[in-house]
């Protein structure tokens, strides 16, 4: 059967399917425009456990929710298809993890990184083949011509990915939705943490831009390094609720956001950069931060703007209902912009 003919025979309206496919779409690899690619690896997490689960927990989630979008009501017949889980990088995970809470564990009694070299090189190497097989996947997707969605697992697990569109965009910029500002050079000894994931972004020369939004849970080394790196523009969350208190408009903040931003876009949300009533079980929950609907509306903007959306990625959400049927509904939002 055709994608049209599939389209034709579709009820967007009906009862969600339990079809094995995300949010009960009809629709096989090849006719999807986007692709979904999991990734359940939490290897360096330093708080709350189970975003390594978050993939399968979305899936599950998906199809209780209504297809129609009130910006983009036709956006579901792009097709939108998850691969499946890899049980490789999941038993890899799964290896790995206790050994990297355990190195995480000495450090907050007191040993040094030092100390710990051996091992924490060990963890290193792991990670580092979790980020190329991340990059292999993510150029066998580009390469088809499929758009990308990355969903972890948590916040580390992206950088292959951006790596992947660095080789087919010679600049673009990320627009990062996070309540930590993920600029922590080799968080805890581990060069590729989830602390770390935007410092490590910044190697990339191709990276033009790093706009962060929601930022409330920040360090010293981050706020020396966001002064001193003239691409990030970082919008903390309390200095944005300041500006509304003196009558500044989310309509006039999420304008300038868009336009920090150049003409290419990556979108890397960690879900933690939502008020934690919506991801309670998420990695490293922080008071604050945005609402549902104020991220709906950056995600309109930012699609109306004629920027052109080059890949997204969605992480450390926990391994609960009420995360998992948020983190679909942001997933969901995610692809409509795509």
């Amino acid at each position: 059967m055709t994608k049209e003919e599939k389209i034709k025979n579709y009820n967007p309206s009906g009862v969600g399917l339990a079809n094995g496919h995300l949010f009960g779409l009809p629709f096989g690899f090849e006719e999807s425009d986007i692709i979904v690619l999991p990734v359940p690896w939490e290897l360096t997490a330093s708080y709350g456990g189970g975003t390594s689960k978050a993939p399968q927990q979305i899936l599950k989630a998906s199809t209780q929710l209504d297809l129609y979008h009130l910006n983009y009501p036709e956006a579901w017949k792009q097709g939108v298809f998850m691969l499946d889980v890899s049980d490789e990088i999941y038993k890899l995970n799964s290896k790995y993890v206790q050994k990297a809470n355990e190195l995480i564990l000495l450090q907050e009694k007191g040993k040094s990184i030092e100390e710990l070299n051996e091992q924490i090189t060990e963890i290193n190497q792991v990670c580092d083949t979790l980020r190329k097989w991340v990059f292999e996947q993510a150029m066998r997707l580009l390469n088809r011509g499929k758009k990308v969605i990355l969903l972890g697992g948590d916040h580390s697990t992206p950088l292959g990915y951006m790596q992947a569109l660095a080789q087919k965009y010679d600049s673009f910029g990320i627009l990062q939705i996070d309540a930590h500002a993920d600029l922590r050079q080799a968080y805890e000894g581990f060069e590729f943490s989830h602390a770390s994931i935007m410092f490590n972004a910044l190697k990339m020369t191709q990276l033009t831009s790093l706009v962060q939004v929601g930022v409330r849970d920040i360090c010293k080394e981050e706020i020396d390094l966001i002064q001193a790196d003239k691409r990030i523009r970082t919008y903390f969350d309390v200095k944005l609720h300041q500006e509304r208190f003196r009558g500044v408009s989310v309509s006039e903040q999420w304008d300038r956001i868009i336009k920090d931003l150049p003409e290419r876009v990556y979108v890397s949300f960690d879900i933690d950069g939502l008020d934690p009533k919506l991801c309670p079980n998420t990695g490293t929950p922080v008071p604050g931060g945005l609402q549902y609907a104020e991220v709906v509306e950056l995600f309109r903007r930012l699609k109306d703007s004629g920027k052109e959306i080059i890949g997204c990625d969605l992480n450390e959400v926990g391994n609960q209902e009420w995360d998992a049927n948020v983190g679909a509904r942001i997933l969901y939002e995610l692809s409509c912009i795509l």
